[in-house]
């Protein structure tokens, strides 16, 4: 047996187990497994059980958009500084449990595998040049594929979990081949009656597409939706708020995951 047919098999197994315990629905193990999505949510899985020796852990993952039209729009820099602003403002909050930041491109490419957070890759010229398409529901769907199997994995090693994912877009879907809306909003909705997750987006502004509606189709509350302008200003200040709701969480906010942006 292969390994990639060896990790498919642990992704599996950590879905059926989330399933049994009526944390994921038929629903969403469906839409997880018509996104056929095993091997890419192992690419995203990180570090293993052993080298976690927090009690408590909070992933935080990021969903970038590397679509040509933030280059187009000269939001590459806004977007790439933010990301770094966040994982610069956890390190220096007072965290409780142990941050591990995870960073997948919305075209799929994986720049940081969960981690702790002072090994997470800030994004550089080097490795982020948004020239693809938006594939929205396709890679949300890996990504919080990816959320929830690790989350299951380190709760199966007894470690209290609590996770805060940003999905950022600045156009509706574009290129999904599998997944719709109400495939997101399944998964979502298992997530969010947990308490323990908290699922946002960012809609950059294109002129045109409501973000409110996009977000909503696919489950995610109006609270935890923010929608920037066109600007490097406004894009730059919508991650200093996300940044401020992650640590929040990772410092034990109980309250934090029922709350939202307030803005």
């Amino acid at each position: 047996m292969s390994k990639n047919d060896d990790d498919d098999k642990k992704i599996t197994k950590l879905l059926e187990d989330a399933h049994a315990q009526g944390t994921l629905s038929a629903q969403s193990m469906a839409a997880l497994d018509v996104c056929d999505v095993g091997l890419q949510i192992q690419a995203g899985l990180g570090v293993t059980i052993d080298d976690v020796t927090a009690s408590e852990v909070v992933l935080v993952t990021m969903m970038p958009d590397d679509s040509q039209s933030i280059a187009g729009a000269g939001n590459t820099d806004a977007v790439r500084d933010g990301h770094n602003y966040v994982l610069e403002a956890l390190g220096a909050a007072k965290q409780s449990g142990e941050v591990l930041a995870h960073t997948r491109y919305l075209n799929g490419f994986v720049l940081t595998p969960y981690t702790a957070l002072a090994h997470a890759v800030k994004m550089t010229k080097q490795n982020y040049d948004p020239n693809l398409g938006t594939p929205l529901y396709d890679q949300t769907a890996v990504v919080l594929g990816t959320v929830i199997a690790k989350a299951q994995e380190l709760a199966q090693a007894g470690i209290a979990v609590r996770t805060v994912t940003l999905i950022i877009t600045d156009g509706g879907d574009y290129g999904s081949v599998r997944c719709k809306p109400a495939d997101i909003k399944a998964i979502v909705t298992d997530m969010l009656a947990q308490e323990n997750h908290i699922v946002a987006a960012m809609g950059i502004s294109d002129g045109t597409t409501d973000f409110k509606a996009v977000f909503r189709s696919m489950g995610i509350p109006d609270r935890w939706v923010l929608t920037p302008g066109n600007s490097a200003s406004e894009i730059r200040r919508a991650f200093a708020v996300f940044s401020q709701s992650a640590a929040r969480v990772s410092q034990g906010g109980a309250s934090a995951q029922l709350g939202g942006f307030g803005n």
